[in-house]
């Protein structure tokens, strides 16, 4: 026998009020019967919330009232404010001994003068980041592509793909584009896709078409997105713009890969769409790709494979000699594959593609707007109009490098992930997690506060990637490292750095250890996102100790 649905529930209270309530004033019962009815309606939308789950839900509910508690109210703000000055502070430090433009200058300024400006703009920093310090970010900076790319940029600095006929030659190129990473991952006949502005938009217009393909073919009415915990943050994005539940199953701890097992156990009639990273950002590993989508062709449900951060590595590392399970179109179940050209792909920032198995998904990405006075408005992709000077720049970087360009550059690269795998797995008192397969190798310790070695690195020249749950940090090799003596700096400076903290393994953190640290052990996360959206602000606050030619206020 079937638990009673709401309405059931609803009916046998008000057929209860109205017995106990028949000899009361009609006013009296007009009240409490809507008194009633207010309360079941809070009472369904709190447990049908097509976001959270009914825990977290909970969860937000309690801190939310404790948070009203006047004292705690209090703290929460002087730390928030103390978090602010900090943040804009150190947002500014490197400009604050120049003039700010407030508003517009009164006259325009010559070609040389912004010029100029604009180099004293771009040398600002710290970090020597084309010296190979950073954690991926920048991916090649090599000088003859940079030329090749700026002109390129420069002669489609004014297109826009969102009229084709007035520009078929930026059309053309985006096409081409999206073939080439269809044969780089060996799709089919009616494998099709399209350009983005990078991975976050590849996955929420994957997301967003398997949305609506759940809606609109199979008649589910509140589609579900089913995600391995390290499932890139753009999911979680994707499930607030669309207002879907997620669920982020855990991994296997050892290997850090999704654990099919839970997986399966949390698909539902609503499940639209079963994620696999190849590889995923934190711990550079390949989920287990053909296992589910074993499960996605068991449940008729689509597989997204996200290959944003390494799918221009991967894709070329059998033809460098290094084997891979299968991840691309030739396993049949997968759906969809994204994958940047920005990064491994050595475009300009700003490009990246998603791609499908069937032309059937693809058409539920696009939008349509057919009743707009303005005309019949349609774009394949969130943005409506678009930089074709990216395209022609991504075009420009695949054709310099070609197919056998893209191996050499794999070997280099993966070469240089093993050597430096194998180094961190000699150094005592750190572990590797998991068996990284690309791009990523991640760090942890169970003797000190990993987040000690991030900031010792720094000071070394190092931008290392902070990770949670748990504490880790984790390097991105990109070409930059792979020059000489870069690896082997790094692994050095790493064995020197955590051989000093060995010394003292339970001293107290200083600097960002503290904050990633405290970050993970709020159990109220809005707390967290208010320091993370503090950090936001920052980023648009200007502070400048100088007042010239009435730039600064």
């Amino acid at each position: 026998m079937s638990p009673p649905n709401i309405i059931e529930v609803a009916s046998l209270i008000k057929m209860y009020i109205d017995y106990r309530l028949k000899e009361q004033s009609p006013l009296k019962v007009i009240l409490i019967s809507a008194g009633a009815a207010y309360s079941i309606a809070r009472l369904q939308n709190f447990l049908t919330d097509p976001e959270l789950s009914v825990t977290e839900r909970t969860k937000r509910y309690i801190f939310s009232w404790i948070r009203m508690v006047p004292y705690v109210k209090k703290k929460v703000e002087e730390e928030r404010l103390k978090a602010r000055h900090m943040m804009e502070e150190d947002m500014n430090k490197c400009t604050k001994s120049l003039s700010v433009y407030y508003q517009l200058p009164s006259k325009g300024r010559s070609v040389e003068e912004i010029t100029k400006e604009a180099s004293e703009y771009l040398e600002l920093g710290e970090c020597d980041w084309k010296a190979g310090g950073l954690s991926g970010c920048v991916y090649n900076v090599d000088p003859e592509v940079t030329t090749l790319v700026t002109q390129v940029y420069g002669m489609s600095a004014w297109t826009n793909p969102l009229h084709p006929e007035v520009f078929p030659g930026i059309r053309k190129m985006e096409a081409e584009i999206v073939q080439m990473a269809i044969h780089m991952f060996n799709g089919g006949n009616d494998t099709c896709g399209t350009m983005t502005s990078g991975g976050s938009e590849s996955l929420l217009l994957a997301v967003k078409a398997y949305r609506d393909y759940a809606r609109n073919v199979k008649g589910i009415r509140n589609p579900e997105i089913l995600i391995p915990a390290t499932g890139h943050a753009a999911f979680d994005k994707a499930s607030q713009l669309y207002r879907m539940r997620l669920v982020r199953v855990p991994i296997d701890p050892k290997t850090q890969k999704a654990d099919i097992k839970a997986m399966e156990k949390a698909i539902n009639k609503n499940t639209c769409l079963l994620l696999a990273s190849a590889p995923g950002f934190p711990h550079g590993v390949i989920d287990p790709v053909e296992e589910i989508a074993q499960l996605g062709l068991k449940y008729d449900i689509p597989v997204h494979v996200d290959a944003c951060l390494g799918g221009f590595v991967i894709a070329f590392m059998e033809e460098a000699g290094y084997r891979l399970p299968p991840f691309d179109f030739r396993v049949k179940g997968v759906t969809s594959i994204s994958a940047d050209t920005h990064k491994y792909g050595y475009a300009p920032k700003g490009t990246s593609v998603i791609l499908y198995s069937h032309p059937k998904y693809r058409q539920q990405q696009f939008f349509v707007a057919t009743e707009w006075p303005g005309g019949i408005y349609a774009s394949p992709t969130l943005a409506g109009s678009r930089p074709g000077g990216l395209i022609a720049a991504c075009w420009a970087s695949m054709m310099y490098y070609g197919r056998s360009g893209y191996v050499e550059a794999t070997k280099k690269i993966v070469e240089t992930h093993r050597f430096i795998e194998r180094g961190l797995r000699q150094i005592k008192g750190i572990r590797v997690m998991g068996h990284p397969e690309a791009c990523c190798v991640a760090v942890d310790s169970i003797d000190f506060n990993i987040y000690r070695v991030s900031d010792a690195m720094t000071k070394k020249g190092w931008s290392l990637s902070p990770l949670q749950f748990p504490s880790s940090i984790h390097l991105t090799v990109t070409y930059l490292h792979t020059r000489d003596g870069v690896a082997q700096r790094f692994v050095e400076d790493m064995r020197a750095t955590v051989e000093e903290i060995m010394k003292t393994p339970k001293a107290e953190a200083e600097g960002a250890a503290v904050i990633y640290g405290m970050a993970q052990s709020i159990p109220d996360r809005s707390m967290v996102t208010e320091i993370a959206s503090v950090f936001l602000d920052s980023i648009y606050n200007l502070k400048s100790d100088v007042v010239s030619n009435g730039h600064a206020k």
